[in-house]
């Protein structure tokens, strides 16, 4: 096999690896909201991370005042809204979880598919 035949044996083996986790991704998603729309799951799920985000920012100002620098103001609110972002994310990560977890079962599922039968055509089985 020369390099030019490998390389692209192994891009069209790539691309079905790409193509099989998509469509499980879909699948996963689909297996997961159950016919129900997307955006109302987001919503909520954002709607919950919001006691995050507030937890976040009153850790953040708190961290930043305690420090006896006299630090100013601003620096206060900078780190408030980052302990808001940080905590906004931790709990959307959070309340999307089982999302996630679905998603990845179906990209596992699929990508082991195209991995087994790559290697059933590299190795042939031979019964008789």
């Amino acid at each position: 096999m020369n390099l030019c035949s490998w390389f692209r044996s192994t891009l069209d083996y790539g691309r079905k690896l790409v193509d099989s986790g998509l469509e499980g991704a879909g699948y996963g998603r689909e297996r997961f909201l159950n016919g129900e729309p997307f955006a109302p799951f987001v919503n909520e799920s954002a709607r919950k991370a919001l006691q995050g985000a507030t937890v976040g920012a009153c850790i953040g100002v708190l961290g930043s005042r305690l420090s006896r620098n006299g630090k100013p103001a601003s620096r206060a609110c900078a780190y408030g809204v980052l302990g808001g972002a940080i905590g906004f994310g931790v709990g959307l990560v959070w309340g999307t979880r089982a999302f996630t977890t679905s998603v990845a079962q179906g990209v596992l599922e699929n990508v082991n598919t195209v991995r087994d039968e790559h290697w059933l055509e590299k190795n042939p089985i031979d019964y008789a």
